[in-house]
């Protein structure tokens, strides 16, 4: 069975992406801060790499929502001045 950290998203855990980004902060600092023992590291990078994912995700479902929203405004029957 897969760790439920590894794929946020496949284990029901539904983050925003404020909560993913604050979570990703978090993993750098104690990285830059020298914070994580050693044992962990590999841990942490693990976690922010399915945060990076997941937060990539999101930005893509963004952008196609913004784009079909901007396409329906713009289309036939809109004005254009």
């Amino acid at each position: 069975m897969s760790d439920p950290r590894e794929n946020p998203e496949q284990a029901g855990e539904t983050l925003s992406f404020r909560a993913a980004m604050d979570e990703l902060e978090g993993i750098l600092e104690r990285i830059e801060g020298e914070e994580i023992d050693i044992d962990r590291l590999a841990e942490e990078l693990r976690r922010a790499a399915v945060l990076l994912d997941l937060c990539r995700g999101k930005i893509r479902k963004a952008e196609v929502e913004v784009t079909q929203i901007v396409q329906s405004l713009e289309g036939p029957g809109s004005d254009s001045y």
